[in-house]
């Protein structure tokens, strides 16, 4: 796709967001310690921000419905910039933890907003390149963002973190204000036809396949650093480069898949989907060999991040008309899915079955993505209503 600046305004946005929702994660053991709260307390930081992210989508793209698309989405970021400033000086747990539910009242309706405007800026023939464009943020934020973020919270400390992420939303304010076209108001639109259009089965449907994509990302990908130390017998310099190279992954899959679901939208979520179930088998009977996880950590980031795009590309597609909140609420599933892939992964260990369980479990919801995407496929041959990015075989 040639160079289109909204579009770079919403991946840098998607950047921000990406590093604020995941940084966290390795930044715990600093913050407990410099807050004095235990380990599993800090953790209530990161599921707060999901809870907040599944609660607030609605609450912003239904709040908002009659606001121009380029109004919402400096709100949202706005609401990104104070949510980080308030964490960046924040002086207590209770203080950090209000920042952060704060700043996860902007993601759903950033990322499901920011989809659909996405869709707007390119040709028909281009959406799902454009959903691709803007998620690169959120990809390349895994691959350099959350590190730095990792680093500068331990060696200068987590507020200095926190400002950073402030001021990439200042940033992504200007460049947004900046770029973005004037997007008028939807006068047509309402909350009815909204809420309405979340009951519509396709979207449901669409919505469901996110919820087990992202699940089976997740199952794993929670417990990997443990996988990698106990089962691989790694040490931590090797855990580090297997994140990154995962979020490399990330990012050739995201480019993969916004480029071939323009052609074939349903055909890539197949494989995809066919491709993530095989590699995690093949994970789990190979976790011991040192050697190959570095293939399948990269074959599996692109898998798995290759259901993203064209997922939300998929749900924009059926709720034409009034695709707002569905398309917020499918960042929202996204989010559920991860909670529930972790709670799956967990409970795998909780049950004692071992850490190759955990990959097997991660196959299987894949599998069970690909069952559903198998049925959406049938059934969308027999649907006689063409869409913007309608399905193909």
């Amino acid at each position: 796709m040639k160079l289109n600046l909204p579009l770079l305004a919403l991946a840098l946005g998607a950047f921000g967001i990406g590093v604020t929702e995941f940084s966290p994660m390795g930044m715990l053991s600093v913050i407990a310690g410099d807050l004095d709260v235990s380990i599993p307390t800090a953790g209530v930081l990161i599921s707060a921000y999901a809870f907040g992210v599944v609660i607030g989508a609605p609450i912003m793209t239904l709040g908002f419905a009659r606001m121009s698309r380029r109004n919402l989405l400096l709100l949202s970021m706005s609401i990104f910039t104070v949510g980080n400033l308030i964490s960046a000086v924040a002086d207590s747990y209770s203080s950090l933890l209000l920042g952060r539910i704060i700043t996860s009242f902007n993601h759903g309706a950033f990322f499901g907003i920011g989809a659909v405007v996405a869709t707007q800026l390119v040709p028909p023939e281009k959406q799902a390149s454009a959903v691709a464009a803007m998620f690169s943020g959120l990809t390349i934020a895994n691959i350099g963002g959350v590190p730095l973020a990792t680093y500068v919270s331990e060696v200068i400390g987590w507020r200095t973190a926190f400002m950073g992420m402030t001021i990439i939303g200042v940033a992504t304010l200007i460049a947004l204000r900046l770029s973005l076209p004037r997007l008028e108001a939807d006068t047509s639109g309402s909350i009815k036809n909204e809420l309405k259009v979340l009951t519509k089965g396709s979207v449901l449907f669409a919505l469901l396949l996110t919820v087990v994509g992202s699940s089976s990302m997740f199952t794993v990908f929670s417990y990997i650093s443990p996988i990698l130390l106990e089962e691989t017998k790694a040490d931590a310099l090797f855990v580090s480069s297997m994140l990154v190279l995962y979020g490399l992954g990330l990012a050739a899959g995201n480019w993969l898949a916004g480029r071939y679901a323009d052609r074939n939208l349903l055909g890539t979520l197949v494989i995809s989907m066919a491709a993530t179930m095989i590699l995690l088998v093949i994970f789990a009977a190979t976790m011991q060999v040192i050697w190959v996880i570095p293939v399948l950590i990269f074959l599996w980031g692109i898998s798995s991040f290759a259901v993203v795009p064209p997922l939300q590309a998929l749900v924009v597609s059926e709720a034409k008309g009034a695709p707002n909140l569905a398309s917020s609420m499918n960042i929202a599933a996204f989010n559920l899915g991860n909670a529930s892939g972790a709670a799956l992964g967990g409970s795998v260990i909780y049950l004692g079955w071992g850490l190759p369980a955990v990959a097997l479990a991660g196959a299987a919801t894949s599998a069970a993505g690909l069952l559903l995407v198998l049925l959406y496929r049938k059934q969308s041959k027999r649907s006689k209503d063409p869409t913007t990015l309608s399905p193909q075989s």
